[in-house]
């Protein structure tokens, strides 16, 4: 089954995926090349190009500053392109660079201070955590979250919550001292946690109790046909009067609760990649452009919301991947800054050009991976 018609065709395929793709992937390289951007030029760096995209140039328009805004050919990214800067992905023009003149050099990126550099780099991740608390916090003050009280309704014969010794009727205060406030923050917690013992405490009948539990992994298919291995208790919820209400928030309580959205995302990609490291997890669950244009077009059949709520979690997402330390991301630029605050000078041209090498070939087999991964759930579907 080739991709294209597992997805559906023609039409169906472009309104139903692409767009949806397309509408989450620009608002999030939007933001975070916007971040590079708005650092760049209160640091008084001449910005030449700002793209949505690469490749060939599809439209474009020159600001009054001389930065030419385009849209390209190819939308799977974006870049930000300063003046001393060789290509996309920053590196240096060194022969640019012996060639400027003093005013060039004034508004040169390379020409900056380390820690000037470093906070323009920065500043994309960081806008990309900053987009995503807006999203967050911007539901949850209009559309509100469906909160439904964490006690237990029914235990199913054999799980492992019967063998933990949950009861019906008990009420979850907490999993490994976190606070749960709803059963969906019990979902999230146990879903991430297959295989690893959780301290679990209850009320029952006013009094407290504390229970070992640990999640069965188990593998779910969702209502689009999706699999996918997470842990599970085996408990439902009580679904009485007064037990599930839906509850809107004031802007300061929003932009907590936002916060707290992005910081189990961070957390949870965290624990997910010690998981692959260590073997305890499948590095199949990882996806690329072909698995987020899947997701982007099934939340879109949800709404605005829904897709709203992916740009904010791929956000995230992207602001943490280009945070790892691997030359031509943004943590490698950051690593370099680092190295070359503590001796004092930059590394050499040739250490330099070698790492970025390096992270080219690991971010192409990164991306390979992903996409072989994405064609390979597709082709089961």
């Amino acid at each position: 089954m080739s991709v294209l018609s597992s997805m559906g065709g023609g039409a169906e395929w472009l309104l139903g995926y692409l767009i949806p793709f397309l509408f989450v992937l620009t608002i999030v390289v939007f933001f975070h090349e916007l971040g590079h951007f708005w650092v760049a030029r209160r640091a008084g760096v001449r910005v030449v190009a700002f793209s949505i995209g690469f490749g060939p140039e599809i439209v474009g328009f020159n600001d009054r500053h001389g930065t030419r805004w385009k849209l390209s050919a190819i939308p799977l990214g974006g870049y930000v392109k300063f003046l001393g800067d060789d290509n996309a992905a920053s590196t240096p023009d060194r022969n640019g660079l012996s060639q400027m003149t003093e005013a060039e050099k004034k508004v040169s990126f390379f020409h900056k201070s380390v820690g000037a550099r470093a906070a323009i780099v920065a500043a994309g991740p960081i806008a990309n955590f900053i987009l995503a608390i807006v999203i967050f916090a911007g539901l949850f003050m209009t559309v509100g979250r469906q909160v439904a009280t964490p006690r237990v309704d029914a235990i199913q014969a054999g799980s492992a919550a019967e063998k933990a010794g949950f009861q019906p009727h008990d009420l979850i205060l907490s999993i490994d001292g976190a606070p749960i406030e709803s059963f969906g923050d019990m979902q999230r917690i146990v879903s991430a946690s297959a295989d690893v013992p959780l301290r679990v405490e209850i009320d029952r009948g006013g009094e407290r109790r504390t229970l070992s539990a640990t999640p069965d992994r188990r593998e779910i298919t969702d209502s689009f046909g999706n699999v996918h291995r997470i842990g599970v208790l085996g408990i439902s919820r009580s679904t009485g009067a007064g037990e599930v209400t839906t509850q809107r928030f004031g802007p300061v309580e929003a932009v907590g609760l936002a916060g707290k959205e992005v910081w189990f995302i961070v957390e949870r990609t965290f624990s997910y990649l010690g998981g692959v490291v260590t073997g305890r997890e499948s590095a199949d669950q990882l996806g690329g452009p072909i698995r987020i244009a899947q997701v982007s077009g099934q939340v879109a059949t949800f709404g605005i919301g829904a897709l709203l709520q992916l740009a904010a979690v791929l956000s995230v997402s992207i602001g943490l991947l280009n945070l790892f330390p691997v030359p031509l991301l943004d943590g490698g630029h950051l690593m370099f800054y680092a190295i070359e605050a503590l001796r004092g000078r930059p590394l050499s041209d040739r250490a330099q050009e070698v790492g970025f090498r390096i992270g080219l070939a690991l971010v192409l087999m990164l991306m390979l991976f992903a996409t072989w991964n994405d064609i390979l759930n597709i082709s089961k579907s």
